[in-house]
């Protein structure tokens, strides 16, 4: 209001008008509401229609089209596109309230999804307004916004939005007042899953016009499909059709309209196409649409002529292309046509009479005919999208919906007709459901709760639907009857209409009988309609003519839309009118609504003529008007439209309330005025609100269920703290105790000491003293006695002297005097001669010839001896070749036919390298016996010591009666006396007994000698002779237990005295030489006692030269040692004739055979270390000696054991099956048994290069089983090793035959194995790399010593005798360099223990045969025969892995912050070893670093424990180490034993049955046969399958399809084919994580077969499926505390205790959504509890990682990221690839989860393309997928890994664009990473040229230029090393800005300007459009200006720019679900950047 210039008051108004104001007005101050607008309308001050109206202006002025009323939207067209229809508009109004942003149709979108899924009840939005007033572009938006919110992406959602283009172009035209007119009604109902994703949608149509396809009004278009077809169609297309222009068409100019100002049909029709194709329409229907449309354009051109025929008029065709074309299209002969046309037909009493059709009725007969097809048309296309976006939901499932309401508004033209009356009158329906839910239901409840309320008045619009369609002879109905009438007109329409209605108000009667116009009083004002032609619209029939046509007719989709005419037969039938169809469908959609909660939009025109910022007011004036949006403000206003059930509220804000019952009966009302403010209503049973009091409790909801978080918080962090402080005061105490205590003892000790001290040095200073005295006399007292004994000894010395010189003179004095006397005697003789007489001499004479014959015997007898010692070797040689004739000459492992499997070392040998056996020593150089002392020890002397009886120790030839030793045993004195005579047989000193002869065929050399030599030996072989103490020794074990040790001791010293008995004095030569030959061999099997020992050296060492020598080294060899366990062999029978060692082959895996010397006593240990010299093996450590025969093949290992007694075994097992034994074909080779934990191939290429050849034998004959891939992939390296580049296929068909098993030919033929690897050589890393074939060597090694440790094992049987309890107390322990396995039979491991949980080992008796093995598990008593075998190797490892670890745990706290020198830690913290020369350790202190602070320091060596380990160890050993060995004692019990009172009683599921189990069932039959039998147990074990569920909540439906693979998984269940273990867990589980209700069932059903079940098969099959089930899903909590206790009782089962843990774990995460996978199923089966998977890299490498039951991809890849070192895993991710697809995992989803659903996927995709099971293989890989923050050279390893072997194929295929001088340079970098700084490839670089240059630049130079560019270039960057080179080329790509960007080629059809192919790029930027050819961008589109992107099969769609307006892209491509993960990857990852920037309070 202004003051004029003249004074006057005048008034400008928002215009800018001038009025000038009377005084007589009275003026009203506007309210400030009004001045600037407000959002919601009941918040005006001015509350009257100018208020309204101005607030609509003012918002539409300023571009605010959105205004609220309470919660309906009011939406003004503003006929311009807005900028708030973007995908950030969609972000910011997702899951917000309403009213907290600004209003906007996507907020009350929010409102539907939201309340639909926190009410569980169906949602729909009604949005009515004018024609032209927005409601299509609204639906539009909707369906937008709740694509965009599900979050899925998904495809059908996409669907659903492409449903819009194809209903627009056959349903939308153009229209005087709306350029996009809907004319046809549609009701789009969306399904959602309980998560909130679209599963489907359903659209109903009502009503379309289909006049309009035959007229249209003035400045109108036809439906714009026509227009669309004929503007956008290819030109051959149209040829074929024969269409041309709009303007040639009557169909399309009756409106004198054929283009729309702002739309173009070019573009559209290409949204059209690709909408088609998104909803699966083929090509074949859309041709056969176009056929129809372009039928239905040629038949509107057809001309009639009148003509006059037998005085009937008529009419025909006249002669034109487009009748001709119509027929063709129409596939139907044209004269039939043309009498469908001009012909009526019709039935009479008798006969068909056909009557002609003038000209006028004609073109009305095809209008109708042309009316038919396109409604027809149209009803089909909606059903085939229905088809395409409905997925009817599964039996008994539920799902939400909400509902879209499009449908026409409200029309009054000037000239209205049929159409128009059913549009109103729905529009009418519409209005009476909005008052009545606005107004009728809201007052009713108001009084209804007694609210005080003041009634308001409102329009309501009844009476007129009471006069169109409720009460008796309304309009439609008076309609319907009149059409029915065969005479009925529209004249006598109209009469029976005003004759029935002209009295009331509603009905507007005809001004005159002329006129044909009648009213109806509508709630928007009078409308007038046309009676013309409305009884034919209503029929809308079809001639029986033109229905006759189309049966003829030849085209498909024409029958199929005309198939309900077609298959009826009643022609005479009453058919629904159109108004009685609508009316149908109309009541079925009001139904629909009422069921839903419904929201409503109000859109409002602002002015006709379809321009921006114009604002009508009378118009907007006119809709608020009849809209009643004043009583709906007053309504809202006034009102309290929230309302809530009193149990409702309190279960939405109990938090708020202090009480737990919400009724104001019993709670005062004070109590919820705390809660909300003034102005709210309680009544008898609700609480009522109004909007913003919604608002403001869910904030006060939010901030109370944060304040009451922090409170839970707070509390439990108090209640851990004080735990915790509590703990460790009193550990505080403790630890005071204990210390003041050593305190008080220490000051106690020191006083007490020094009184000691002080007494004690009194003593001995008093005790010195004495013994000094003492000492000192005894001195005088000895040196006295000594000097007399001195003093007497020399007297009696002097004495003896004089004595004997006495002596010696008077002998000499006596001789003297003798000599004389016998010289007077001699001279005095010859008288004598005289007297003696001849006699005497005779007898004289014959006495000395007697005595010099007796001198001449002597004399001979002399000579006899010395030539028989001159030939004693001779006769010791002959002698042993007499006995010793029978034996071949053979070398030790030559004999027979190679072992199985080791035939191809067999035809592989070389020649033997020769022995000098002479010259050959043994290994162990023992030292020589002393001889000196056994003079001594003579066996007579022994003899007569022991010896028994009268026994004598010389010869003799008889038998004893007794033995020659005393044995306590009889059985021993029965084996003395068999010896004996065994002995006496040998030896030839007793007889043979007579051999019986057996008829044989022939006889062999072996067998005649010895018949011949030494007569039957049968008796006499081995164990007969010098065995029998061994085969005595085990059957006396076996029969009375090892305390006959000793007396079987004896018994080899009663063997050895015999022989040496018959040895004593034998005067027979041959029975000598067989005895030494007998001593000998026993000799090399056992020692005798200590008692007999030297005895027996001293007999030895007088035996003859040949032997004596020899047996006393065979008796220090075999005490040395040891007592062997076998009888001889017949090797050693053979080196007995050379007194030699014997020569035995051993085979190298190389094919090598080398011969070795050995004796009888060698052992494996000297054997492997003979050998290792001989080849020059270093690293000889594991390399054991095995020993083959036949099909079995075992260890001899490299230690103790005889390797001649492994040769006895063989001898004595080829006798068993009927062989000979000197022909054993058994075979010795040197293999690699075990590898240790820091085993490194780099050490020794020798040992490296045994193993490798190893290996693949080992993959040849089967012994190593690995996955196809991994078999290519060593076979690819051998290639490589044997080869090296050369790739012939002769090279390949012997490397098959190197690598491949016999069984892998037979499932794959050669060919195709050959194929395989040379294709993989060709194409694998090798073949043009600089590695060596050592270094593949090596590689192939270290992968069999990852991929196989149990096949490189050392294997002991064990027995537990004490420590944690386990399934069996006899089994299998294995060591190998990962741990120590326990094994059971059937090798399923029992137990696995790492390194680091070993703390000790050690033997506890002498004979080192029980092992105490100490463990963080607890400590395990063992008993083995070779206990000290494990003790040692065990202690190796500990010992190595000690010295060589990085890792240590700290065993106290200690804490000098003061000094950064030290190392401060806690106890139980890692401590990282860091090995330099800071610190000596051998002083006590290392250098170490806590794994938790980072800081290093000095760490004292006594407050740390080593562990001895190679990697991190795991959290398990850490926290098991850092407990006391109380603890851990503790833990162990309670997990492994369980209390006594559980193994007693284990827990049942009997009490939980009895109140939720139903009862059992009662069967007759069972009850007759078994009368006394106790009822059925639910809960316990039973063999027989269920046939009813066991919950009573689940009814009685039958679940044997769960139960029996339960059975058959248990094997309680029979059946006839073993089926895969994965089938049945999937039909187990398969349901039940589905479906939450069966969940307790299977729980129920596995732990009711595990109780009361004795069969332990069934029972460990059993653990099996309990343990899968408690990782998949938790079950209730009524069950769980009944399966906890199940558990907790049974402790002592192996899988139990993990069990408890996973069921735990499964309470704190998600269910897992899929049943088992197949790698899970496995691990079980094998009782391992670890999983593991393995990981490929994009390098060509990969590694072996553990994966849990929950491991998710997000914790998978970031636990690869760790072990890699990246420096983030940001971007990373999993990928899994299928033979025909490489898909990303979702890093939410559980990892076996999503390969699971990948698997499946794949093989139901394969199965229904080759029918019948598959199996699909699959890789996973770890990939860098999004590149973002990628700089090259700041993480070399993911450079090295990752970024350069994945931007190095696009490089190659040509995907940047780059100069040519880039080129060069990345030539060289690549050329440098081939071969490093190998010059000598300089000319394979033509060769090479495709793996240096991209494909697209190969001819942009010769082969010569581009080697002579990259050679200059290599020569450049000289020094740099393959990775460098690597991070340059990195440096290079990363300057282009393609780098890091996905590449897709597509064929798109959604822009003609750009090519077919395209290439799209995806990176982080957004999406980039390349052409292929010149690489130029044709388009970028940035992330956030893309709306929305989804995936089909073969197609991807993306829409960029605005919601409303944005350009549509579609492309063709098999990649496409690549691209949209990709995508939304993309768009995750900033959406979450986004969220943390901008936090909020999620909707609960």
């Amino acid at each position: 209001v202004t003051i004029s210039k003249t004074g006057q008051l005048q008034l400008i108004d928002d215009e800018g008008k001038e009025h000038k104001i009377k005084k007589d007005v009275t003026l009203k101050s506007m309210h400030p509401t009004s001045v600037s607008g407000v959002d919601d309308m009941i918040r005006l001050g001015d509350l009257n229609e100018a208020g309204l109206l101005r607030n609509l202006l003012v918002r539409h002025r300023d571009g605010i089209i959105y205004t609220y009323t309470g919660s309906i939207l009011v939406a003004v067209n503003p006929y311009q596109l807005l900028p708030i229809y973007t995908p950030e508009q969609v972000q910011l109004y997702t899951d917000r309230r309403l009213g907290e942003l600004p209003p906007h149709v996507f907020a009350i979108a929010d409102s539907c999804f939201f309340n639909m899924r926190r009410n569980r009840k169906d949602q729909c939005c009604v949005i009515s307004g004018e024609s032209g007033a927005g409601k299509t572009e609204s639906t539009k938006l909707i369906l937008q916004f709740l694509a965009a919110v599900s979050g899925q992406r998904s495809w059908i959602e996409q669907q659903i939005l492409e449903a819009n283009p194809i209903l627009e172009a056959f349903g939308n035209a153009k229209t005087i007042r709306n350029d996009n007119s809907s004319r046809f009604g549609k009701y789009i109902d969306i399904h959602f899953s309980k998560g909130g994703s679209i599963e489907g949608a359903r659209i109903e149509q009502y009503l379309l016009e289909k006049s309009r396809v035959c007229r249209q009004a003035q400045e109108e278009r036809n439906y714009h499909i026509f227009y669309y077809m004929l503007m956008g169609m290819p030109a051959e297309q149209k040829k074929i059709l024969s269409l041309g222009s709009a303007a040639e068409y009557n169909y399309l100019t009756m409106g004198k309209c054929t283009s729309c100002e702002g739309r173009d049909d070019i573009q559209e029709y290409a949204h059209f196409r690709s909408a088609m194709k998104i909803l699966t329409f083929s090509e074949n229907d859309s041709w056969e649409i176009h056929k129809l449309l372009a039928a239905i354009l040629h038949l509107g051109n057809l001309d009639f002529e009148a003509t006059i025929s037998n005085n009937l008029e008529g009419c025909d065709i006249l002669s034109s292309n487009h009748f001709n074309m119509a027929a063709q299209l129409l596939e139907v002969d044209t004269k039939a046509l043309e009498l469908s046309l001009t012909q009526r037909s019709f039935m009479t009493n008798r006969e068909s009479v056909s009557k002609p059709l003038t000209s006028e009725q004609a073109l009305g007969g095809r209008d109708a005919f042309v009316k038919g097809i396109y409604g027809r048309l149209f009803i089909w296309i909606v059903e085939k999208i229905n088809s395409a976006i409905y997925k009817p939901p599964a039996e008994g499932s539920t799902c939400q919906s909400i509902g879209l309401l499009d449908i026409f508004g409200f029309e009054n033209f000037k000239q209205n007709s049929f159409e128009q009356l059913c549009i109103n009158f729905a529009n009418e329906q519409l209005q009476q459901f909005f008052v009545k839910h606005v107004f009728k239901l809201e007052q009713e409840e108001y009084a209804r709760e007694n609210i005080v309320w003041t009634h308001i008045e409102y329009s309501d619009n009844q009476r007129t639907l009471d006069i169109l369609a409720v009460r008796s002879l309304n309009i439609l109905s008076l309609i319907d009857e009149e059409s029915h009438f065969p005479k009925g007109t529209d004249s006598t329409l109209l009469n029976k209409l005003d004759k029935t209605h002209s009295k009331s108000t509603i009905y507007i009667s005809p001004k005159n009988d002329h006129d044909t116009k009648f009213g109806i009083q509508h709630f928007a004002g009078p409308v007038f309609y046309d009676s013309k032609g409305f009884l034919e619209k209503n029929r809308d029939a079809l001639s029986l003519d033109l229905i006759l046509l189309v049966e003829t007719s030849t085209n498909k989709l024409l029958k199929k839309i005309f198939h309900s005419e077609l298959s009826t037969n009643d022609t005479k039938g009453r058919v629904l009118t159109l108004c009685g169809q609508f009316r149908l469908s109309l009541d079925a959609l009001m139904k629909t609504l009422t069921a839903c909660q419904p929201y409503f939009i109000r859109c409002i025109k602002p002015n006709d003529f379809k321009k921006p910022m114009l604002f009508d007011r009378e118009l907007c004036m006119r809709q608020l008007r009849y809209s009643g949006m004043m009583e709906t403000i007053r309504i809202r206003k006034a009102g309290y439209p929230i309302r809530h059930t009193f149990q409702e509220f309190l279960d939405r804000y109990r938090v708020l309330l202090n009480s737990t019952v919400c009724d104001p009966k019993t709670v005062r009302t004070n109590t919820c005025q705390e809660v909300a403010e003034d102005d709210w209503k309680i009544g008898k049973t609700k609480v009522f609100f109004k909007d913003f009091h919604d608002t403001m409790l869910e904030l006060k909801r939010d901030k109370a269920l944060n304040e009451k978080a922090l409170i839970i918080q707070k509390v439990l962090r108090g209640h851990k703290h004080r735990k915790q402080f509590l703990k460790q005061r009193s550990a505080a105490v403790v630890v005071q105790k204990y210390w003041r205590g050593h305190k008080g003892r220490k000051l106690y000790r020191l006083g007490f000491a020094r009184l000691q001290a002080t007494v004690r040095s009194r003593q001995i200073t008093r005790q010195y003293e004495l013994e000094r005295k003492a000492a000192l006399l005894l001195q005088t007292q000895i040196h006295g006695y000594f000097a007399r004994k001195e003093w007497r000894r020399k007297r009696d010395a002097a004495i003896l002297l004089q004595a004997h010189i006495r002596g010696m003179n008077a002998r000499r004095l006596k001789g003297f005097s003798t000599l004389c006397k016998s010289q007077y005697l001699t001279q005095g003789s010859s008288g004598l001669q005289a007297f003696l007489s001849l006699q005497e001499r005779r007898a004289e004479e014959l006495a000395a010839l007697e005595r010099q014959k007796k001198l001449e015997e002597v004399l001979r007898q002399k000579k006899e001896r010395e030539a028989a010692e001159q030939s004693e070797s001779i006769t010791d040689q002959e002698m042993v070749d007499t006995i010793f004739g029978f034996l071949p000459s053979l070398v030790g492992g030559q004999e027979g036919q190679a072992p199985t499997g080791f035939e191809d070392l067999e035809g592989r040998w070389t020649a033997l390298e020769e022995v000098d056996l002479d010259d050959a020593p043994m290994m162990e150089d023992l030292p020589e016996e002393d001889y000196d002392d056994l003079d001594e020890y003579s066996f007579s002397k022994f003899a007569s010591m022991y010896f028994q009886g009268a026994a004598t120790p010389t010869h003799i030839r008889h038998r004893l009666r007794q033995p020659l030793l005393y044995h306590e045993d009889e059985s021993d004195v029965v084996a003395s006396l068999t010896v004996w005579w065994i002995i006496l047989r040998f030896m030839g000193d007793l007889p043979e007994p007579r051999p019986q002869r057996i008829p044989r065929s022939g006889m062999g050399f072996a067998e005649r000698s010895l018949q011949k030599d030494v007569a039957s030996r049968q008796d006499r072989r081995l164990s007969h002779m010098v065995g029998l103490d061994q085969v005595s020794l085990k059957s006396t074990w076996r029969q009375r237990g090892c305390s006959r040790e000793t007396g079987l001791l004896f018994l080899r010293d009663e063997i050895y005295c015999q022989i040496c008995k018959q040895l004593q004095e034998n005067g027979n030569r041959s029975s000598f030489f067989r005895g030494w030959i007998l001593l000998s061999l026993c000799l090399g099997i056992f020692p005798p006692t200590e008692r007999f020992s030297k005895y027996l050296q001293s007999f030895i060492r007088l035996g003859p030269a040949g032997y004596a020598p020899y047996c006393a080294e065979r008796l220090r060899r075999t005490v040395a040692n040891g007592v062997r366990a076998e009888p001889p062999s017949w090797l050693e029978l053979q080196a007995t004739k050379t007194k030699k060692p014997m020569a035995m082959s051993v085979t190298l895996m190389d094919g090598r055979t080398i011969s070795l010397p050995v004796d009888s006593a060698s052992t494996s240990k000297e054997v492997c270390q003979m050998l290792s010299q001989k080849i020059k093996l270093q690293d000889t450590f594991g390399f054991s000696l095995y020993v083959a025969l036949y099909d079995k093949v075992w260890s001899l290992g490299s230690g103790r054991e005889h390797v001649m007694d492994a040769i006895s075994q063989c001898e004595q097992e080829v006798k068993r099956k009927g062989g000979k034994e000197q022909h054993a074909p058994w075979r010795l080779y040197f293999r690699k048994e075990i590898f240790t934990p820091w085993h490194d191939c780099s050490q020794d290429s020798v040992s490296t290069e045994l193993i490798y050849r190893q290996v693949i034998r080992g993959l040849k004959f089967g012994e190593y089983q690995c996955e196809r891939d991994d078999v290519v992939k060593l076979a690819m390296k051998h290639f490589f090793v044997q080869y090296g580049s050369d790739s012939s296929m002769e090279n390949t068909k012997t490397v098959v035959q190197d690598c491949i098993n016999s069984k892998l030919l037979e499932a794959k033929s050669e060919s195709k194995w050959v194929q395989m690897i040379n294709t993989a050589h060709l194409e694998g890393p090798y073949i043009n790399s600089k590695n060596r074939a050592a270094e593949v060597k090596a590689e192939v090694v270290d992968y069999a010593r990852q991929k196989w440790p149990m096949f490189f094992s050392r294997f002991f049987e064990v027995i537990r005798t004490s420590g944690p309890p386990l399934p069996k107390n006899k089994f299998i322990m294995a060591i190998n360099w990962t741990g120590i396995t326990f094994l059971d039979e059937r090798e399923r491991k029992l137990l696995e223990l790492s390194y680091p949980m070993v703390t000790g080992v050690n033997t506890v008796r002498e004979g080192k045969q029980s092992v105490c093995l100490r463990t963080l598990k607890g400590d395990f008593m063992l008993n083995a025969v070779m206990g000290g075998d494990i003790v040692d190797l065990v202690a190796l490892f500990l010992a190595g892995l000690a010295e060589r670890s990085l890792y240590a745990v700290a065993l106290q706290e200690v804490n000098r912050q003061d000094d950064p020198t030290f190392l401060s830690f806690k106890k139980g913290e890692l401590i990282l070893l860091i090995k330099d020369d800071d610190f000596s350790p051998s002083r006590g202190w290392l250098k170490g670093q806590n794994e938790r602070t980072g800081q290093k320091g000095a760490v004292p060596t006594e407050t740390i424990l080593i562990l001895p380990t190679l990697s991190k160890p795991t959290n398990e050993v850490l926290s098991l180490i850092s407990l006391s060995p109380d603890q851990r004692k503790t833990i162990i019990n309670n997990t492994l034993r369980g209390t006594a009172a559980e193994r007693v009683a284990p827990a049942t599921l009997k009490e939980y049955s009895i109140e939720y189990f139903r009862p059992p069932t009662k069967d007759v039959n069972r009850q007759v046969i078994s009368k006394n039998v106790a009822p059925e147990r639910l809960w316990a074990h039973s063999r027989e399958p269920i046939r009813q569920p066991f919950l009573k909540r689940l009814g009685c439906n039958s679940l044997t399809a769960l139960c029996a693979p339960i059975l058959k998984y248990m094997g309680d269940y029979p059946t006839r084919q073993i089926q895969n273990p994965l089938e049945l867990t999937d039909q187990i589980f398969g349901p039940a994580a589905q479906n939450e209700a069966l969940r307790d069932e299977i729980y129920c059903q596995i732990i009711k077969q595990m109780t009361s079940n004795n069969n332990r098969y069934s029972m460990e099959q059993g653990w099996q499926l309990l343990w899968l089930c408690c990782g998949l899903f938790p079950p209730s909590t009524s069950l769980m505390k009944h399966i906890q206790r199940f558990l907790e009782t049974r402790r002592r089962e192996t899988l139990a205790s993990d069990c408890l843990l996973r069921l735990q774990g499964a309470l704190r995460t998600e269910p897992r959504k899929l049943p088992p996978h197949q790698v899970e199923v496995d691990a079980i089966q094998q009782n391992s509890t670890q999983i593991f998977h393995k990981i490929h890299f994009p390098n060509d490498t990969e590694e072996i990682f553990e994966v849990s039951t929950t491991t998710k991809v997000r914790d998978l890849v970031r636990s690869i990221a760790t072990n890699l070192r990246l420096m983030t895993e940001d971007g990373f991710s999993l990928f899994v690839k299928t033979p025909d697809k490489v898909l990303s995992l979702n890093e939410t989803d559980y990892i076996f989860d999503s390969l699971r659903q990948i698997t499946d996927w794949s093989k139901t995709t394969k199965m229904a393309k080759d029918g019948g099971p598959v199996n699909v293989s699959y890789m996973v890989f770890f990939m860098k997928k999004l590149w973002i923050n990628v700089v090259p050279g700041r993480d070399l390893e993911a450079d090295r890994i990752f970024h350069f072997p994945q931007e190095l194929p696009k490089y190659l295929r040509g995907y940047h664009r780059c100069t040519k001088e880039d080129l060069v340079q990345l030539g060289a970098l690549l050329f440098r990473v081939k071969v490093d700084n190998d010059k000598t490839q300089f000319p394979m670089i033509p060769k090479m040229l495709k793996e240096l240059v991209p494909n697209d630049q190969l001819k942009a130079m010769s082969a010569d230029d581009w080697k002579k560019s990259i050679f200059a270039a290599y020569n450049k960057q000289a020094g740099l090393t393959v990775e460098e080179a690597m991070v340059s080329f990195l440096k290079v790509v990363f300057k282009w800005p393609t780098f890091g960007c996905a590449f897709f080629e597509v064929k798109q059809t959604s822009d003609p300007n750009f090519p077919d192919i395209v290439r799209i790029a995806i990176s982080k930027q957004g999406v980039t459009i390349i052409h292929p050819k010149t690489k130029d961008v044709l388009a970028t589109h940035p992330l956030n200006k893309i709306a929305s992107w989804c995936s089909g099969s073969t197609y991807f769609h993306m829409t960029v720019g605005n919601l409303i307006k944005g350009n549509k892209i579609l492309c063709e491509t098999s990649l496409g679900y690549k691209m949209d993960d990709l995508l939304t990857s993309y768009a995750n990852m900033y959406l979450s950047e986004t969220r943390a920037q901008r936090p909020r309070t999620q909707r609960y």
